[in-house]
C-alpha cells in the first residue's frame, strides 16, 4: 500500500470521527435522529453519533425576547388603537419543539400576534389604559396554552405602547380636562357646606352664652392690633355697653 493510499484512509478516519464527534455547549440541547427516527436529546458536554446514520439538531434553551410588530386593534367600544409588545419565553422540551412544530419561534410570534388582536378586541379603552396588568397576564395564559405542546414556555407578555389617533388624545385630554373641574367644583361645595355648618353651630352657641361674642370680640381686637397699624378703629357694640349699664343701675 503506498502513501497516497494510506494518507487517504487516515483523511477518511479523521473526516469520520470528526463527523462523528459533537459538542453542544451548557445552553443547548442536541436533539439527534437516526434514519429518520427521534432518538432523543443529548447535552451539554461532548457525545458521539454515527456519521451518515444520525442527524443532530441544536436547539436553544435559553430564553427568547421578542417582540410582537405593532396590531391594529378596534377595541368592544370601537375605538382603533395601535398596540405592541414584547414575548419572553424558551424551549423547556427541546424534542417537542424540533418535532412538533416547524419553526417554535415563527409559531409562537404568529400565535402572539393573534391572540393580541383577539384578547385586546374583546377589551375596553378604559380597561386596556388603566388595567394593564389583568391583561397581560391573560395574554400570557392563552399565548402559553398554544405554545405548550410545542415545548415551549411563555414567561411572560408585556403590552407595551398603545397608539390613539390624535382625535381621540385631544378627546381624552378634554374629557380629563372636565373631570377635574367637575373634582374641584364638588370639594369647593363640600368646603362650603362644611363651612357653613360650623358657623350655624357657632351661632347656636353664641346666641345661648352671649359673654362668647365678647370673647370673640376682644380676640378680633387682639389680631387687629398685631398688625402694628398706625390708626385702630376701636368699633363698640351696643350689647357690650349694655353690660356695665345694667352694672350702674
Amino acid at each position: 500500500m503506498n502513501i497516497v493510499a494510506i494518507g487517504i484512509i487516515v483523511l477518511a478516519v479523521l473526516v469520520i470521527i470528526s463527523m462523528a464527534v459533537k459538542i453542544v455547549t451548557e445552553y443547548e440541547r442536541g436533539v439527534i435522529f437516526r434514519l429518520g427516527r427521534l432518538v432523543g436529546a443529548k447535552g451539554p458536554g461532548l457525545f458521539f453519533i454515527i456519521p451518515f446514520v444520525d442527524r443532530m439538531v441544536k436547539v436553544d434553551l435559553r430564553v427568547i425576547t421578542m417582540d410582537v410588530p405593532s396590531q391594529e386593534v378596534i377595541t368592544k367600544d370601537n375605538v382603533t388603537v395601535r398596540v405592541n409588545a414584547v414575548v419572553y419565553f424558551r424551549v423547556v422540551d427541546p424534542e417537542a419543539s424540533v418535532v412538533k412544530v416547524l419553526d417554535h419561534i415563527r409559531a409562537t410570534s404568529q400565535i402572539s400576534q393573534t391572540t393580541l388582536r383577539n384578547v385586546l378586541g374583546q377589551s375596553e379603552l378604559d380597561e386596556l389604559l388603566t388595567q394593564r396588568e389583568k391583561l397581560n397576564q391573560v395574554l400570557q395564559k392563552i399565548i402559553d396554552e398554544h405554545t405548550d405542546p410545542w415545548g415551549v414556555k411563555v414567561s411572560t407578555v408585556e403590552i407595551k405602547e398603545v397608539e390613539l389617533a390624535e382625535m381621540m388624545k385631544r378627546s381624552m385630554a378634554a374629557q380629563a380636562e372636565a373631570e377635574r373641574e367637575r373634582r374641584a367644583k364638588i370639594i369647593h361645595a363640600e368646603g362650603e357646606l362644611q363651612a357653613s355648618e360650623k358657623l350655624a353651630q357657632a351661632g347656636a352657641i353664641i346666641a345661648r352664652e352671649p359673654t362668647t361674642l365678647q370673647l370673640r370680640y376682644l380676640q378680633t381686637l387682639t389680631e387687629v392690633a398685631s398688625e402694628r397699624n398706625s390708626t385702630l378703629i376701636f368699633p363698640l357694640p351696643i350689647d357690650l355697653l349694655s353690660i356695665f349699664m345694667k352694672k350702674d343701675k
